[in-house]
């Protein structure tokens, strides 16, 4: 099985409903987003995917997000949590990128996309 993996970053604001502590007020973080795409063929270059393209996907749907209230969404229905952020992203790169939805030939496939809060804090989605 090989594995490749890129990163973007951006930055924005939310609060979180339902939540009891600091966070339930609005403020912001500058997040960090890694997709990882997994698969046991490599084309005739010898590359699982080509880095540029799932870098233009990812950066592509982290834009919509870049200096925006995450309340504002409507996807994260006023509770903008980074397990929600990381499903969001997710779903936008297999928009962008269909080929990359989890099949089971043994082709490139988006695996995890990771979601830093901070540097010590993250949220990971896992296609299932």
């Amino acid at each position: 099985m090989f594995e490749v993996r890129v990163d973007t970053d951006f930055a924005a604001a939310h609060f979180l409903r339902d939540y009891h502590g600091k966070c339930e007020n609005l403020h912001g973080h500058n997040y960090r987003v890694y997709a990882h795409v997994r698969g046991s063929g490599l084309d005739s270059g010898g590359m699982l995917l080509d880095f540029s393209e799932l870098k233009k996907a990812l950066r592509a749907v982290c834009g919509r997000l870049d200096h925006t209230n995450l309340n504002d969404v409507a996807e994260f229905d006023q509770n903008p949590s980074a397990e929600r952020i990381a499903l969001y992203i997710y779903n936008g790169i297999i928009e962008i990128l269909p080929d990359l939805k989890k099949r089971d030939d043994g082709g490139a496939f988006l695996y995890a996309i990771d979601v830093f809060e901070t540097d010590s804090s993250r949220a990971r989605y896992i296609a299932d």
